[in-house]
Parts: structure tokens; sequence; C-alpha cells
């Protein structure tokens, strides 16, 4: 059932995850006396809301542009499950915005395949992923994507890895400049947050242990069947399966490293993991498994997020 109606691109299936994670969304935010929640309050969930649907739809372009699966939904129905894994997630302004400018980051630098204006994809990229880190600063590690895209592809010509620091310089000076005309606080209280912090004490009751276990089992076979069909792929996609390779490993030192976090924190490695799946899921015959699997997940997702919101 589920594989059948998510094994091809259909309108129906963007609107049918669009609008379940609308009504995930409201349950979510909505839990206490909707009276009490200001004007503002409510405005601030629904830009939220729009950064989310903006997520899954810029994960399906970096998807369907770049090849980097076949002609299904699977990686937008899995992008919208983890996020309901975790339902913290749903709520978290920073992670959120900080996600949606690395998503616009990961757009550029896999394009990079195409050798078409490589100098301004790597000032996008970078661009992007400094003003994430405005908003979460260990989002700053994944310059290293841009490094490793240089690497990859026009490492020869010495401007490709100044302009990075071009970018940075940027918006040091944008972020300066609106300190002192808004906020003098920024910089400062933004440098205090500065922090490493490897605790993993967080987990404040079992069913966000059974979240993260189910994550992390997922997680974890995407990541190795990923390896093991990596060579599988034509040569002029392996560069950018190597990149989601590195994406994911970025986005796991991210959570490990990050203060005060949860499970949301593991938001920098959604769309890896759930392009790393789709491409696993594409190489099952037996339509019992892939139902299967997907079927557990998607199951357990909503089952681990009704008795999360409790």
């Amino acid at each position: 059932m589920i594989t059948s109606v998510f094994s091809k691109s259909r309108p129906i299936n963007y609107i049918l995850i669009t609008s379940l994670l609308v009504v995930c969304f409201m349950l979510y935010q909505f839990q206490s006396n909707f009276n009490t929640i200001t004007p503002l309050e409510i405005g601030k969930k629904v830009v939220l809301l729009f950064l989310l649907i903006g997520s899954l739809f810029i994960t399906n372009f970096i998807t369907k542009k770049n090849g980097l699966s076949k002609d299904n939904s699977y990686t937008f129905l899995l992008f919208f499950v983890f996020f309901i894994l975790f339902p913290k997630t749903l709520s978290n302004g920073g992670l959120i915005l900080s996600n949606v400018f690395i998503l616009l980051a990961l757009r550029r630098l896999i394009s990079m395949q195409s050798l078409i204006t490589p100098k301004e994809k790597i000032f996008d990229a970078s661009l992007w992923i400094f003003m994430a880190a405005l908003f979460h600063f260990w989002s700053i590690l994944f310059i290293v994507l841009v490094f490793v895209s240089i690497i990859f592809h026009v490492s020869r010509d010495y401007r490709n890895w100044i302009i990075p620091f071009i970018a940075f310089f940027a918006i040091i000076i944008i972020t300066l400049l609106f300190s002192l005309m808004f906020d003098p606080g920024f910089i400062p209280n933004y440098i205090n947050q500065i922090a490493i912090d490897f605790d993993l004490k967080y987990i404040e009751n079992i069913f966000q242990n059974i979240a993260l276990t189910i994550y992390i089992i997922t997680a974890l076979v995407a990541f190795v069947t990923m390896l093991l069909i990596l060579t599988n792929k034509s040569l002029n996609l392996q560069s950018s399966y190597k990149k989601i390779i590195f994406a994911f490993i970025i986005g796991l030192v991210i959570f490990f490293i990050s203060p005060n976090k949860d499970n949301s924190y593991l938001i920098f490695t959604f769309v890896p993991v759930s392009i790393m799946l789709t491409n696993y899921l594409e190489t099952i015959d037996k339509y019992w498994i892939k139902e299967s699997i997907l079927g557990i997940i998607i199951l357990a997702s909503f089952i681990t997020y009704i008795l999360q919101l409790l």
C-alpha cells in the first residue's frame, strides 16, 4: 500500500505529506490553551510552519534536480517522518532556520557536478552556511563540505579556495553592522553561547529514548547500504552521493558537540539519511520487504509522536 502510493512522484503525494505535516505541527504547537497564545506567538509559529514546508520542497528539489533518486516520493516522505519522530524539532526555530540555510547550501554544492559557474556556487553555498551559523553556531562545520566539493570538482583553480573566506568576511561585516544598528548585545551574547558539550544525558522519558533508537537503526542501515552501493552508481553521480555521506557525518558531529542538545539537534542529518535510505529502498526488488521497512518506520514514528504528545 505505502510502496504503491509513494513509488511515483505524484502531486497528490506532496499534498498528502504537506497536509500531514500541517496537522502534526498544529497538534504539537497548540497543546496548551489556544486562548493564552498571543498573536505574535501565532505569527512566529506560522513562519516556522512555512519554513518546515519549504524544507520539504527544497529537499525534493535537491533530490530530483540532481538525479539522487528515481521517480518516487520516498525522500519527501522520510524527511517528514523524521520530523514527527522528534516532535521537539517542530518548535526549535533556530535549528529549523539554520537547517533551511544548510539545505540551500547543499543545493548549490551538489549542483557543482555540472561545472557551470562553480565560483558563484561556492560563494553562495559558503554564504548560506555562515548565515546558518548565526542561528546555530556549530552548523559552521558544513563549510568543510564546501572544501570537499572544491576538491572533487575545481581544486586546480586557487581562486576557488579563497571564495569561502570572502563569504565569511561578508557575513562578518553584515552581522557587525546589524549589531551596531539594532542590537549591540547580539555579538557578546552570540559568543557566550559558543561551547562544546558531549553530554548525552538529556533524555526526559522512555519515548524519546525509543525514538532515538529507531532513528539510530534507520540511519545506520541507510549509511552502511549507501557505502555498499556507492560504486554501482554512475561516475558522474558518485561525487554527489559522497557529499551526502559527508553531510551526514558532519550532521552527526554537530549533534554530538552541541550544548544543551536534545533529539531535535539531529535535524542536520534528516536529509542525508532520507536520501541514503531512499537509494537503499530502490535496490530492493521484493515488494513485501520494501513495504515492511517503510511500514515499520512510519508506524513507529507515528506511535512515538503520539506518545510524546501525551
